[in-house]
């Protein structure tokens, strides 16, 4: 065999591994370390059989991901989320923003949409989201009479915003990946990412007002709450939180601190509210930190298996087979666009967004240059792309979430069903970026130039 032939054999032993079910940072590792093995194997390889540059090249990609900067963000924002979900704040906000909304149709929906867009895009975590969005709003939206696949798609969807919304973490490991500033990012995904959100709740809005029996309206004496009374809600619960996230995000797109240091801020402002609320304990802080490592270190490993994997498939000649399929198509910028959101549409099925993007999406970086497609958009429209990964059947992992805390009676179809027409508006927002490109660059350009 060839050895761009061995590259193919490699990827193809790796994609049937992760379906056959095996760990995938720990494949990614275990087939690098074998097929380098081979693609750095000298003459005499048998007689200095531990001398082969594939452990160099392993120890290297290892100390370089220890050492990257932009990955020292992951684990601050992750700290900050975890504790966010812990100190019970979502309750006050869903449980205020249902009172500011009661004049708008399907006024406990769209509550439940912004509590999420807010905790999501603090949190960062979609089955923690979900989980959490689950157990509180969506008992409070059924008790109301809501519709049971509408309340379903409202808290599936609305949990997968924080892989969008700034500050998220899927848009600093794929800057860690791509190279593009995590900052321009940010500023590339503020406009898309409302623009779902508003998506969702037009949505729901027009649905409650051409059919009210699917969002009855409450009785009047659970939301006629004094005014005075409903603004010292909004204050206690509502602008801590958004003071927190646009502290955060604001110190980054206004350049007064790098993503690092902004979430370390973010990280610290968590604790305040936290003790604020008095809702900080020993217990609660050390699951926190046991959920950051752990999820830090699974992050980590597999940019150590992705790297090394990447590394060892291009010296065999696997990027330039690919490369050569693809341009052999004679495929138009569009054209091309489509195939690759198609590929990980359907990678979003069997595996979770931060796999495609370390994995997967560096396989079509080399060719941006070739079709002329910017990478910051390539990125964003990635990043709505992966909304689906979580709402698309079978294989909808925040159905799943909503599933195995919802009571009884709640199908999983009825779930699927509810995330649908959600799903819909994901493709309805990557239309309008595909059409109107400035959605993801006029922001980015305006505040910090136009890249080079």
């Amino acid at each position: 065999m060839t050895d761009p032939q061995v590259a193919i054999l490699m990827m193809g032993s790796f994609v049937l591994s992760i379906l056959l079910g095996f760990p995938i940072c720990f494949t990614l590792i275990a087939m690098a370390t074998g097929f380098g093995y081979y693609a750095y194997a000298t003459s005499d390889q048998l007689s200095h059989i531990f001398q082969n540059q594939i452990f160099d090249l392993l120890v290297n990609q290892t100390y370089s991901v220890m050492v990257n900067d932009v990955l020292v963000a992951v684990p601050l924002f992750l700290f900050m989320g975890y504790i966010v979900e812990r100190a019970n704040i979502v309750s006050r906000l869903f449980y205020s923003l249902n009172i500011a909304a009661r004049m708008v149709p399907g006024a406990m929906a769209v509550a439940a949409l912004m509590t999420c867009a807010i905790f999501a895009t603090a949190v960062g975590i979609v089955g923690a989201v979900v989980t959490l969005m689950g157990l509180l709003a969506f008992p409070a939206l059924l008790k109301a009479g809501y519709d049971e696949k509408l309340s379903a798609g409202v808290i599936c969807a609305g949990g997968c915003l924080g892989i969008l919304i700034p500050p998220s973490i899927m848009l600093i490991v794929y800057g860690a990946v791509s190279g593009v500033s995590v900052v321009r990012l940010y500023a590339g995904a503020l406009i898309p990412g409302f623009t779902l959100a508003g998506l969702y709740i037009t949505y729901v809005i027009i649905r409650a007002y051409l059919n009210p029996s699917l969002a009855p309206k409450p009785p009047k004496e659970e939301t006629d709450i004094p005014l005075k009374e409903l603004l010292y809600m909004l204050l206690t619960s509502f602008v801590p939180l958004a003071l927190l996230i646009m502290s955060v995000l604001g110190a980054i797109l206004f350049g007064l601190a790098t993503p690092s240091e902004a979430a370390s801020v973010g990280a610290f402002g968590a604790l305040a509210l936290a003790i604020g609320y008095r809702e900080l304990t020993w217990d609660r802080l050390r699951q926190s930190v046991y959920l950051t490592v752990r999820t830090s270190a699974m992050v980590c490993w597999l940019f150590v298996g992705s790297w090394t994997f990447s590394s060892v498939f291009s010296y065999l000649g696997g990027h330039m087979v690919i490369e050569e399929f693809v341009m052999g198509m004679d495929l138009s910028p569009v054209l091309f666009l489509l195939l690759a959101q198609a590929i990980i549409f359907l990678l979003g099925w069997p595996l979770e967004w931060s796999e495609i993007i370390i994995i997967f999406v560096p396989i079509f970086l080399p060719l941006l240059d070739a079709f002329g497609v910017d990478p910051l958009f390539f990125g964003i429209l990635v990043a709505l792309n992966l909304q689906t990964s979580f709402l698309t059947p079978p294989m909808a992992m925040s159905c799943y979430y909503l599933k195995g805390i919802a009571p009884d009676h709640i199908q999983l179809s009825t779930i699927f069903k509810g995330s649908l027409p959600f799903l819909a508006m994901v493709f309805v927002a990557m239309a309008l970026i595909y059409n109107v490109p400035a959605m993801t660059t006029w922001l980015p350009d305006l505040v910090y130039g136009i890249a080079r």
